[in-house]
């Protein structure tokens, strides 16, 4: 099984599952420095100019990209084709961790910020990425229901045969795989997370859920979902996949027990990404909050507090006229 990708034959110790290994042809591996390189780059020509990047961003992509490594240069992508316990912690991983990493790196911010802005012109790059993101398509991809549902579908109808069985024969298919639930992801947590120039920030209704309370739903919409088909696929006595149907000789695993595993891992790995999104969330809350303070107290200062005055103003006239019966005079 597998087609052209390395096998692993010795037992999947954590040594071997972390240990360096990189298929023949190791797409995900390159397109992960790809994505390093070029952040990288776009930051030191941003301080070139002069403009500060915080290095919070930075840290988080330089996270996801080590993440996506993790997942796809080391032993955990050879044994994600023989056990399916492996296989759905790589998939849970760049689904749902990895897509959370990158998005708050703000790529697209920062893309945007490092291109020239031609003034006048249209066929800039720069201009080319606006006019794709204010786009009917991009706004429909990025329609929170359009978004959640594409979320949630890949997740079961993948799983489903033959589908499953005819990606996990080869490893173009297993790749292909991997990088529709990393595009998928991203897609998803994209307008969730909120850090990024979207789409969906320029409709209006369902579309414009740019406040940290309406996608905190949005998140908590998944949650049963994924809850549900790890219960399923732990709770199954029968084998989902026929992928994993053999037993590696001296593993001492069963396909059913090692499925069984495979349905936990889905069942539990949704609170990590929750957790963090949350706290994402709750920051970004505060810190808006604290943003409108520092504001008002800005205005406050400079118009000597005159909406403050002017309200107490009309709380006394309003109680001279309840004092006397009569409109005050000037009113």
């Amino acid at each position: 099984m597998g087609g052209a990708m390395w096998m692993p034959t010795a037992p999947p110790t954590a040594l071997n599952l972390f240990a360096l290994h990189l298929q023949p042809v190791p797409l995900f591996p390159a397109f992960a420095v790809i994505l390093l390189v070029g952040y990288l780059f776009g930051v030191f020509w941003l301080r070139r100019r002069g403009d500060r990047w915080p290095i919070s961003r930075i840290v988080w992509w330089v996270a996801g990209v080590a993440t996506l490594l993790l997942m796809t240069a080391t032993g955990i992508d050879g044994y994600g084709m023989e056990l399916f316990s492996v296989h759905m912690l790589q998939h849970m991983v760049i689904n749902m961790l990895i897509p959370i990493l990158l998005v708050l790196g703000a790529p697209i911010t920062l893309l945007l910020r490092a291109l020239p802005a031609r003034h006048g012109s249209g066929r800039s790059a720069r201009a080319m990425i606006l006019r794709v993101l204010h786009s009917a398509p991009a706004r429909l991809v990025t329609h929170p229901v359009v978004a959640l549902l594409l979320f949630l579908v890949s997740l079961y109808a993948l799983y489903l045969p033959p589908a499953f069985d005819y990606l996990m024969g080869t490893m173009w298919g297993h790749n292909l795989m991997l990088a529709h639930f990393l595009a998928i992801g991203c897609l998803y947590f994209w307008g969730v997370v909120g850090v990024d120039p979207s789409p969906r920030n320029s409709g209006r209704g369902l579309h414009q859920l740019s406040k940290p309370a309406l996608r905190v739903i949005e998140l908590a919409a998944t949650v049963p979902f994924h809850a549900f088909f790890g219960v399923v696929v732990m709770m199954s006595t029968v084998l989902i996949v026929r992928s994993y149907a053999g037993t590696m000789p001296g593993w001492n695993i069963t396909p059913l027990g090692d499925q069984q595993v495979g349905g936990g891992i889905a069942w539990g790995f949704t609170e990590l990404p929750t957790l963090v999104v949350l706290g994402v969330l709750f920051w970004q809350w505060q810190k808006a909050d604290s943003r409108q303070s520092r504001v008002a107290d800005r205005k406050a200062a400079r118009n000597g507090d005159a909406e403050l005055n002017d309200y107490n103003a009309q709380l006394a006239a309003l109680a001279a006229r309840d004092q006397t019966g009569t409109r005050p005079v000037g009113r």
